[in-house]
């Protein structure tokens, strides 16, 4: 009995350490009202190899949301941390949350396909601890919780909290995994997540350039001379 709790315990915790890394990998903007803005998103991604070397990418994306809402969300191409020259533009998601309709824009082929997503629009980040009304994960032997207050990050009061799991590894000794959160309660996004696996490698996601201006209302529409690729229901 005892050993079946604890391999049901290593599971729960290998599948959380999944979702909490899907989660600290991406800044989820939250399709709000009444609280426009954009900014720019600076990614940088070490990715351990199998023969133990690591390597470095880094990005800059593009994201807002206007007063209805509205969001876009550029991915941009990851190239090698030396590399300055601007990041090859891949896709733009846009979504609004009146209609949930959902649309992908390839400018690589000047198309778009959409979606109507039937669940209602998510208004907080997944894995929201760093909230003021966050949750927080169980408190055990394998889990720890760290609240890091409030800091100033490009001019908004941001709370942050660090998570450390620890993951049984092959060797017997446990790998510690920390993910951690920064969230401006002012613009309802984290504004900062890191994460750190020394498996897989290390994640730093950090919004700047933010301000708090309309924006164009030309990023949340369908460039003209787009064709569609398909549609679907969801």
């Amino acid at each position: 009995m005892r050993f079946s709790r604890t391999l049901r315990c290593l599971i729960f915790l290998a599948s959380l350490s999944v979702v909490c890394s899907l989660a600290a990998q991406d800044i989820f903007v939250t399709p709000i009202p009444s609280a426009p803005f954009s900014g720019i998103i600076h990614v940088e991604r070490s990715s351990v190899q199998p023969d133990g070397s690591v390597v470095a990418l880094h990005t800059v994306r593009e994201i807002g949301r206007d007063s209805r809402g509205r969001i876009f969300n550029e991915t941009r191409q990851l190239l090698p941390i030396s590399n300055n020259q601007t990041p090859p533009l891949m896709r733009v998601h846009l979504y609004d949350p009146q209609t949930r309709i959902s649309t992908i824009l390839d400018p690589g082929q000047r198309t778009f396909w959409t979606r109507t997503l039937n669940r209602p629009p998510a208004t907080v980040p997944p894995l929201m601890q760093a909230t003021p009304t966050g949750g927080t994960l169980p408190q055990n032997d394998f889990t720890r919780q760290e609240d890091l207050g409030v800091k100033d990050l490009d001019g908004f009061a941001a709370h942050g909290v660090r998570q450390i799991q620890k993951i049984p590894g092959e060797d017997g000794k446990n790998i510690a995994v920390t993910d951690e959160y920064w969230y401006s309660d002012e613009l309802r996004i984290n504004v900062l997540v890191k994460h750190d696996d020394p498996r897989s490698g290390k994640v730093t996601m950090r919004v700047d350039q933010i301000s708090r201006a309309e924006p164009d209302a030309s990023r949340f529409e369908i460039p003209e001379g787009y064709s569609p690729a398909g549609a679907a229901q969801e």
